[in-house]
């Protein structure tokens, strides 16, 4: 009886004997996880066995990549994924820890800890306390602060974190708030905005989280943006990064000159209505822009040169106002529904 297969979608992966990283169509089944070069390949590139493996999640082996897990084969190989956002991450992990629970035995899975070592109480959630925080009424308030001839879009201080957290009875002081504060920093919920919260952040101490009025946060699926002179990058960001994110992830894309298809990573924002899309491997800087503003989405079933390159099935088309033509393969028939649905939002809604 073949293994039953839980989930599958696009990932970043490290290699295993170059350091290069690459997007690699990924599924997982009952008891491994393989990965396959192109999504359409009949046999895999390689498989990592589940039964004595471990996995590590968040990964800060490579301080610079975030939303990196691990899994570690009871060989002691070491297999580095990557994924696009953070609900990614977040579903990736439950699935292949569940199963590697099941493979046990039903045994409890002991995750290992991060690397600097917070131990928080087995009752704490913290997906579920972020989307607490992130509640349009009762949560943390995004706010316009500034700072240094600076001016950063919704964020918020680190007090105001521990305060909430406090008065919402996550936590009993300031030290308890402090712990799920620099956890939820190191999985990735919370990023740090300004040059102290990062400095805290990459200190390596046990409260990572800063709680002061100076260090600034902001959450990992928010429209957040700087505007002046920045340490990172001495350009202001453009309009069209302003709008709230709607949808983010990896889907395939046809090249306009080369006609060939590649893994990109998109953010849906609106208001401007605008999707990006970047290499999934490298940096944030994205290599161009849809712009949605009276755009018309639709499903296809055929896209010329697409079976070229072996590409069929959840096929869909954006055609911009300026009628350029976007061709777009999602991993799914429902992601392909839940991208058509909200391109089509963002388009009529955003300016």
């Amino acid at each position: 009886m073949e293994p039953q297969e839980i989930r599958e979608g696009y990932l970043v992966k490290k290699g295993t004997v170059l350091n290069s990283w690459k997007a690699v169509w990924v599924v997982l089944s009952e008891d491994a996880v393989e990965f396959y070069k192109k999504k359409t390949d009949s046999s895999p590139k390689g498989m990592i066995p589940l039964k004595g493996a471990t996995l590590t999640s968040p990964c800060q082996d490579y301080g610079k990549r975030t939303l990196v897990f691990k899994i570690t084969t009871d060989k002691k190989q070491d297999h580095f994924f990557q994924a696009s956002h953070v609900e990614e991450r977040e579903f990736w992990v439950k699935d292949i820890k569940r199963a590697i629970t099941c493979i046990q035995g039903g045994r409890k899975f002991a995750r290992k800890s991060t690397r600097r070592s917070i131990r928080l109480p087995e009752t704490v959630n913290l997906n579920e306390l972020y989307v607490l925080m992130r509640d349009q009424d009762d949560g943390v308030k995004e706010l316009k602060l500034e700072q240094e001839n600076r001016v950063f879009n919704h964020c918020f201080t680190g007090v105001t974190v521990i305060d909430w957290l406090i008065s919402k009875e996550k936590a009993r002081n300031r030290n308890e708030a402090l712990m799920l504060a620099t956890g939820l920093l190191n999985e990735g919920f919370l990023q740090p905005a300004g040059d102290l919260s990062k400095e805290g952040a990459e200190s390596g101490d046990q409260t990572a989280f800063l709680d002061d009025t100076l260090a600034l946060y902001y959450f990992a699926d928010s429209g957040f943006f700087c505007e002046g002179y920045s340490s990172d990058e001495d350009t202001l960001v453009k309009e069209e990064f302003r709008g709230n994110i709607i949808k983010q992830g990896c889907l395939l894309k046809q090249g306009h000159r080369r006609k060939n298809w590649k893994v990109r990573k998109f953010i849906l924002r609106d208001d401007p209505a605008f999707m990006h899309y970047y290499d999934p491997t490298k940096g944030d800087d994205p290599l161009g822009s849809i712009h949605l503003r009276g755009s018309v989405v639709t499903a296809v079933e055929f896209v010329p040169d697409a079976k070229k390159y072996d590409v069929d099935g959840n096929l869909f088309e954006i055609i911009t106002s300026d009628e350029t033509h976007y061709f777009l393969q999602a991993a799914t028939a429902e992601e392909r529904k839940e991208w058509i649905k909200a391109v089509q939002a963002v388009s009529k809604s955003g300016k």
